[in-house]
């Protein structure tokens, strides 16, 4: 058999690995939970107030590899893993990188200059194979949940602006953003509106849109206000709920069978 026999067509249908990333408080950890049949990855202490599966709280990088690869080899029903959170997780990476190395601080590990950050992807690395073994092998959904940062984007083709991205240094975000079928960007609609502030000349008033602090939403797709991306076709907004999600995803999935 030769080389061009090995070649496979047709659409796999393989569970989503999903990064959501937000504010705090706006809903990210609800949205994982409300997953089928999920379990928490703890790298913070913010499940108290919710009803949901959860590994004691990690605080090394061992604890996280171990539950892991508990879900990888062990038996068990769980069908999504959510990490909550990855930025939180990346302290813990960097934790581990200091120790490896010596140092106290990341910006010093490897001889300093940035190396740093880059050896951290290798734990990094080691994080999504064991994931990827999890949705090929396992058939579990992935979720990572990061909060939320507003950046500097020097656009090479316009003027820089500001705009949100995960919480996490630009090597990993870039390494996790490709890895993932959906970058999702969870956030309140807001109305801006502008009043007369004398001398000063106009300020822009921001206000939430719909009751209960405002409408929660789903941007699935980048724009200048924030990173967002998906594989899937789903429309560029959603409201913020793990069953506006799935529905979505299935129409889409429907109208492409």
């Amino acid at each position: 058999m030769g080389m061009l026999d090995n070649i496979q067509t047709g659409k796999e249908n393989k569970p989503p690995r999903i990064m959501i990333y937000g504010s705090e408080g706006v809903g990210k950890s609800t949205f994982g939970a409300s997953a089928p049949d999920a379990v928490f990855i703890q790298t913070e202490d913010g499940l108290s107030e919710i009803d949901c599966k959860k590994f004691p709280l990690a605080h090394t990088l061992s604890e996280v590899v171990s539950e892991l690869t508990a879900l990888r080899d062990e038996q068990h029903s769980f069908r999504t893993v959510v990490i909550d959170s990855i930025d939180w997780l990346e302290r813990i990476i960097y934790d581990e990188v200091c120790r490896e190395f010596g140092v106290r601080s990341i910006e010093k590990a490897d001889g300093g200059y940035g190396r740093g950050y880059v050896h951290a992807l290798t734990h990094w690395r080691k994080i999504l194979n064991i994931l990827q073994e999890l949705r090929d092998k396992r058939g579990m959904m992935i979720i990572l949940v990061a909060h939320a940062k507003v950046e500097r984007f020097e656009d090479p083709e316009n003027a820089a602006y500001d705009r949100y991205t995960p919480r996490l240094h630009k090597h990993a975000a870039s390494l996790i953003a490709e890895w993932v079928d959906a970058v999702l960007f969870a956030n309140k609609k807001f109305r801006v509106t502008k009043e007369n502030a004398g001398f000063s000349g106009e300020r822009a008033i921001a206000a939430p849109i719909g009751a209960d602090g405002g409408e929660r939403i789903i941007r699935t797709v980048g724009s200048p206000a924030c990173i967002a991306k998906n594989r899937f076709g789903l429309p560029s907004e959603i409201p913020l709920s793990w069953q506006a999600f799935i529905n979505a995803y299935a129409k889409v999935e429907a109208a492409h069978a």
